[in-house]
C-alpha cells in the first residue's frame, strides 16, 4: 500500500523529528508530559519544567492558557483558570521558556496553543516569537486539521512542525486529509471527549493505531486519558510514544489550596514523571 506523507520537503528534519527516529532506533517509546504555562507562576513553571527535564522526559507540551478551551478537561481547564487569574500573558510565557531554553540542553518543547490566541496576536508574530523562545513545534487543538494548510506552511518555513490531532472517531477519509498538513509526529486520541485520566486503554485506539501505521511514516504518539505506567503496554508496538497531562497538572491542586508546598508538589510530579520514562523506555 502506498503510504501518505505530509506535503513537505522529505529532506527537511527536526528536533522533534530526531528525537522520534533515535528513540525508535533504540527500540523505546517517547514519553511526553504537559505543563501549563504559568501555573502557579512562571518561576514556578520553569522549576517545573526543570523538575520533568531532569527525568529523562524526551519532548515536553507545554500549554497556553485560554478561557475557552475546547479539548481540555476540568484538571487543566482549573490549571488554565489558575494562570489566567495571575494576569499571566503570553509575552511572559514567551520570557520564561527563552530563559529556561538559554541555560542548557533541553528536550523539544511544543505549544499547545488555541489558534485564536494566536490569530489575536498576529499568526507571524506569534510563531516568530515562539521559534525564538525555542519552541519546536505547536499543537493547535481548535483549528480543524482538514483546514491547517495554510498555518502548515507557514510553521514548516520556519523549521518547526505542527502536530496533529485525531480521535478514533475521525472518519478515515478525514484522517488522510489531515495528515497532509501534520508533521513531527500524530497526536492519536485515546478517547473521544476532552483530557482526563481514564482507567484503561481502549481497543478503537488500538484499531486506529494499526491503520494509521499503514497511512503515514509519522511518529504515532498517543494522549487523552492517558496517566499511569501500565497503559504503556497495550501500546507497545503500535505507539511511538504517550503524553499525560491531567496525570500531572492535577499534583498542583493541592498547592493551589494551600495543603501542600512547592517542593513536596515538584517532589510528586517528578517521581510520576520519573515512573512514566521508566515504562516507556523499557525500564
Amino acid at each position: 500500500m502506498e503510504r501518505r506523507h505530509p506535503l513537505v520537503p522529505a529532506a527537511m528534519s527536526t528536533s522533534i523529528a530526531t528525537t522520534f527516529a533515535t528513540l525508535r532506533s533504540n527500540g523505546r517509546m517517547a514519553f511526553m508530559p504537559f505543563l501549563t504555562a504559568g501555573d502557579p507562576d512562571t518561576a514556578g513553571t520553569t522549576q517545573l519544567l526543570d523538575a520533568v527535564a531532569s527525568q529523562g522526559v524526551d519532548l515536553i507540551e507545554l500549554g497556553f492558557p485560554y478561557s475557552d478551551p475546547i479539548a481540555d478537561g476540568p484538571v487543566i481547564q482549573a490549571s488554565y483558570t489558575r494562570a489566567l487569574q495571575h494576569q499571566l500573558t503570553v509575552p511572559q510565557i514567551f520570557e520564561a521558556v527563552k530563559a529556561w531554553n538559554s541555560a542548557g540542553s533541553r528536550p523539544p518543547l511544543l505549544a499547545m496553543v488555541s489558534y485564536a490566541l494566536m490569530y489575536r496576536r498576529g499568526t507571524e508574530w506569534f510563531l516568530d516569537q515562539a521559534k525564538a523562545a525555542g519552541f519546536a513545534g505547536f499543537i493547535v487543538p481548535d483549528l480543524p486539521g482538514d483546514e491547517a494548510a495554510e498555518l502548515f506552511q507557514l510553521v514548516r518555513a520556519r523549521g518547526l512542525d505542527l502536530v496533529q490531532l485525531v480521535a478514533p472517531t475521525t472518519p478515515r477519509h478525514r484522517v488522510q486529509e489531515i495528515l497532509k498538513s501534520c508533521s513531527g509526529f500524530v497526536y492519536c486520541i485515546a478517547v473521544a471527549g476532552t483530557t482526563g485520566e481514564r482507567a484503561k486503554v481502549r481497543d478503537e485506539l488500538l484499531d486506529q493505531l494499526k491503520w494509521l501505521r499503514e497511512e503515514t511514516d509519522l511518529p504515532l504518539a498517543v494522549g487523552f486519558g492517558i496517566s499511569q505506567p501500565e497503559h504503556v503496554d497495550p501500546l507497545r508496538g503500535l505507539a511511538d510514544g504517550v503524553i499525560v497531562g491531567s496525570g500531572l497538572v492535577r499534583h498542583l491542586e493541592p498547592l493551589a489550596a494551600g495543603h501542600a508546598t512547592l517542593p513536596e508538589v515538584l517532589s510528586e510530579i517528578s517521581g510520576h514523571a520519573a515512573q512514566m520514562v521508566s515504562a516507556c523506555h523499557g525500564g
